[in-house]
């Protein structure tokens, strides 16, 4: 059996969303799909009680006894970056699909001078009516009026975690790790979408040109909720990065 892959899901959804990976790396490979803090079957985090990244962090390593490859998304992405500078040798490789590293920005500030993480701020949350938080959250990722396009049971989902959602986007907002994405050695796929937002696309260029042994793809047609919308192509892409990875 190969070197194990942790997959590390995105904020607001649960290690469900990596079903079609985890079926596509299971005949090679053995496969730790984890619910993060506050997801699937944990229990929920108190609404009201602060929550860093770290915490996530922290779980991830108890996951981390051997090498292994690491795929995240979105948040998921930044746990994996974090990860791999906490636990350097024990991540074999990264593939990272839109990781919110924000704090890349910090040492390329001429180069992405207009794309600050001030354009992610976000309205204060009401914990007793989330709502407005979660359409404007949806819809800077996704664009206006996505939120409403929902369905009542995803909207429903939102709600339950948006608290914990909310407090993952407050500690990620004010991350200043910045140049020492430098010290990640393994391998990495960066993945994004050509419709994405302007604010990621440029996390992924300061990524791309920070970490030592990067390489960047960019689908044109997807946006950020690419490994959910479009899984197989996706998938596919991060299979043959994982297996070329193992030797």
């Amino acid at each position: 059996m190969s070197t194990p892959v942790l997959l590390v899901h995105s904020g607001g959804f649960t290690s469900r969303q990596w079903k079609k990976l985890e079926a596509a790396l299971a005949p090679t490979h053995r496969v730790i799909a984890p619910d993060l803090t506050g997801y699937g079957a944990r229990p929920r985090w108190p609404s009201g009680e602060p929550f860093h990244f770290q915490t996530d962090v922290e779980l991830l390593r108890t996951f981390a006894t051997e090498p292994m490859h690491v795929v995240g998304h979105s948040y998921g992405g930044l746990l994996a970056l974090q990860l791999a500078l906490q636990r350097p040798g024990l991540v074999r490789s990264l593939s990272l699909y839109e990781p919110v590293a924000f704090g890349i920005l910090d040492p390329h500030r001429a180069r992405f001078a207009g794309h600050d993480r001030a354009d992610f701020e976000l309205p204060a949350i009401d914990p007793a009516a989330p709502d407005g938080w979660l359409e404007a959250f949806v819809d800077w990722w996704n664009g206006h009026g996505a939120w409403q396009k929902l369905g009542d049971d995803t909207k429903a989902a939102f709600r339950d975690v948006a608290w914990k959602l909310s407090e993952e986007v407050r500690s990620l907002a004010s991350d200043r790790t910045g140049a020492r994405y430098a010290a990640v050695d393994a391998p990495t796929l960066l993945l994004g979408g050509g419709k994405t937002t302007a604010l990621e696309r440029a996390v992924l260029d300061a990524l791309a040109v920070t970490l030592p042994h990067a390489m960047l793809r960019i689908f044109p047609e997807l946006g950020h909720m690419g490994p959910i919308t479009h899984a197989a192509a996706v998938n596919a892409v991060i299979v043959e990065h994982v297996v070329a990875s193992d030797g």
